[in-house]
């Protein structure tokens, strides 16, 4: 039985401009056990983790070794890879896209490499099955995502895959022309190839107007690459998006009016982001709308975070059930992954697959796709979220765009560390709790061997610097001081 389906398959290739390398895992609780939910309840109410400051229903996607470790079972591949066709340029792509951020590493801490040759192992096994689109950047796997990818897709001919890759251009030092024309050149180069397929804007939407206008118009750069696309160079341009919304129109302002002819377009999307990304991500934009808008104006959808950030890996005990009695050979990831290649302006969805046990879980699920049902659609965009509602977790991806926090504070890991006790009943509301003592335990001890003292809640100061990089619209700060009163009312209050 596959109980922890594809997890450190992070289902995406999450559009990380830091790279944090980490595979995440969810292992879910039922959030039926009544008893368990008024404790939380009550906790949150005592502690002030509001929905507000809590994103709800899902955890954080870190690197749980545990997690890691658990077994995805073996789904066999019945079929071909499905295909879909991109109207601009006649390629026909693969529907399961390769995310080239989390590749497999080897060794230890900071003698940790990036093992090549599993690398290579995976690609040519992707593209033995199908797989023919490949998302890279040049801040990927600590910079060197474009150069491995290069180095293991050389190897086969040109024709047989495309490549995709971005202008990621966020520091202010290369907001430049001349930087930036020669990060692209660089990107040309570090990938052996002379064109780009399907080159990207990266994150757009983040900070607002100013910074995409400081990054791409202001400078004459969105020329240049409009240039280069008459030339060939760059065969199909778009963006890929994150944050502010009014960005995202401005973008597609510019297309309605032929300023700019968007290719393609790049967004998060999921189950649970379709209908709920404003309950559960705090004020983010719904997935619906972002693909509604993109479709109106026939311009293909790339869909990154369809386990968003992996936390749709794993389900609630009696979720998971319910899925295994509709379809009792999928993992809980291909429901996911079945979702979002599911609607039919969808070129290609991206998985950040580490291990060839997530890739073939994947494939299996893409050869051929089988697209959900209305009542499958209806199920889990309506009733898999309130479920995960109920858990009260913070809608952390671990995407590492907050970081690294000017004060050392390791903000996926705390909360991923707080997110995991939550699934596993290790959250009370006070000393007087029965299941106080084994609690305080679970979350002291595992609080200091999993997150640094020194990169604590306790450590964080309230600057708010991490507020406008959080695509989740996460208040991080504040959700930080709860998260340290609560440790420290275990900390003041030992057993009996």
């Amino acid at each position: 039985m596959n109980t922890n389906n594809n997890i450190g398959n992070m289902g995406n290739n999450c559009d990380n401009p830091n790279n944090a390398n980490k595979n995440s895992g969810n292992n879910g609780n039922n959030g039926n056990n009544s008893g368990n939910i008024l404790s939380r309840r009550k906790f949150l109410k005592i502690f002030g983790l509001s929905t507000g400051a809590v994103a709800m229903g899902v955890s954080c996607a870190g690197p749980a070794k545990e997690a890691e470790e658990a077994a995805v079972g073996e789904r066999q591949i019945t079929g071909e890879m499905t295909y879909r066709t991109n109207h601009n340029t006649g390629d026909r792509v693969s529907i399961l896209g390769y995310g080239c951020m989390r590749y497999p590493m080897k060794g230890e801490g900071r003698d940790a490499v990036y093992d090549e040759e599993e690398i290579y192992r995976l690609i040519d096994h992707a593209l033995e099955h199908g797989v023919n689109y490949f998302d890279t950047a040049p801040v990927y796997c600590r910079g060197l995502s474009e150069e491995i990818t290069g180095r293991a897709l050389s190897r086969h001919p040109r024709e047989s895959y495309y490549i995709a890759t971005k202008l990621s251009n966020f520091d202010r030092s290369t907001w430049s022309k001349e930087k930036s024309v020669q990060m692209f050149q660089n990107s040309l180069k570090n990938l052996q190839t002379d064109y780009i397929d399907y080159l990207l804007l990266h994150g757009i939407g983040g900070s607002g107007m100013n910074e995409f206008n400081g990054r791409f118009v202001d400078n004459g750069v969105l020329d240049y690459l409009l240039q280069q696309k008459e030339k060939g160079v760059i065969r199909n341009l778009g963006f890929s998006y994150h944050g502010n919304v009014d960005v995202f129109y401005h973008l597609l302002d510019l297309h309605d009016k032929g300023e700019v002819h968007w290719d393609f377009v790049q967004i998060q999307m999921n189950y649970v982001d379709w209908k709920h990304a404003k309950t559960a991500n705090h004020g983010v934009v719904s997935s619906e709308e972002l693909y509604e808008a993109l479709h109106s104006r026939n311009i293909p959808v790339v869909i990154m975070e369809p386990l968003l950030g992996g936390r749709l890996a794993s389900q609630s005990h009696h979720i998971e059930a319910q899925m295994r009695q509709r379809r009792p050979q999928d993992s809980t990831a291909a429901w996911a992954f079945r979702y979002a290649g599911s609607p039919e302006g969808v070129l290609t969805v991206l998985s950040g697959m580490t291990y060839m046990d997530h890739l073939n879980d994947n494939l299996a699920t893409y050869c051929p796709l089988e697209p959900v049902t209305e009542e499958e659609k209806d199920y889990l965009e309506n009733v898999v979220p309130i479920d995960m509602f109920a858990q009260q977790k913070v809608g952390c991806t671990s995407c590492q765009y907050c970081m690294p926090c000017p004060y050392g504070v390791d903000i996926p890991g705390v909360f991923e560390h707080y997110n995991k006790c939550l699934d596993e009943d290790a959250i009370v509301a006070d000393h007087r709790d029965p299941d106080y003592v084994k609690a305080r335990k679970r979350f002291l001890i595992g609080y200091d061997r999993e997150v640094n003292p020194l990169r604590q809640a306790s450590h964080c100061i309230g600057c708010e610097e991490c507020l406008s990089h959080c695509p989740q619209g996460l208040r991080i700060p504040q959700i930080m001081r709860k998260i340290d009163k609560y440790a420290e009312m275990l900390r003041t209050n030992p057993p009996e």
